[in-house]
């Protein structure tokens, strides 16, 4: 797998861009959220990338972070998204505000992706609800200053989007002993 592409930006059109690496152009599709962050032609730039193998061929797709292509990941695991819907979906906005969409079960904001309708909205979010739960509290953990798992998913919790005094009340009757099991208890209760 191609886990990453540094190198001069050779074109940058409105879904892709290219990186010449050692003599080679690789062509990655990108978001408009990367695209943004690709700087222009002739400079230098990273893309963390996710190589797609299909029996039509082989397609390079690049991110401006490591959370965009988890979330990516996450996306293209779910029935009836393929990656160009994927892109799609993270083309509008950052994965930090798509994970909160997905905490909050806003489906209208997945709706207005061009390719998604209501069920594929309902799917992505019932999918990856507990998912994004986890992920978050994996960040969370990282930069922790407790060890108290309440509290841990409360920061992640509040990380979703959701103020601390509904977060507070969500874990009040969430069962659990990780902050994981926590934020995706809470997340169910927040239905």
């Amino acid at each position: 797998m191609i886990a990453s592409v540094r190198g001069q930006v050779l074109s940058r059109r409105s879904t892709e861009v290219v990186i010449e690496a050692a003599g080679v152009g690789y062509r990655l599709g990108v978001s408009s959220e990367t695209l943004s962050e690709v700087p222009s032609i002739g400079s230098e730039t990273v893309l963390h990338s996710h190589l797609v193998v299909r029996d039509d061929g082989m397609q390079l797709y690049g991110f401006a972070t490591e959370s965009e292509r988890e979330l990516f990941l996450m996306l293209i695991g779910v029935q009836g998204v393929g990656p160009k819907v994927a892109l799609s979906v993270l083309s509008g906005g950052a994965p930090r505000e798509l994970m909160s969409a997905i905490a909050a079960a806003d489906s209208n904001r997945f709706q207005a992706t061009p390719g998604i309708g209501k069920r594929t909205a309902e799917r992505i979010i019932v999918e990856l609800r507990e998912k994004v739960a986890g992920a978050v509290a994996d960040e969370i953990a990282v930069t922790r200053t407790s060890d108290d798992p309440r509290a841990i998913a409360r920061e992640g919790l509040v990380g979703l989007g959701f103020e601390p005094r509904e977060a507070d009340s969500l874990l009040n009757d969430a069962p659990g002993e990780t902050p994981e099991d926590l934020i995706a208890a809470a997340l169910r209760s927040a239905r």
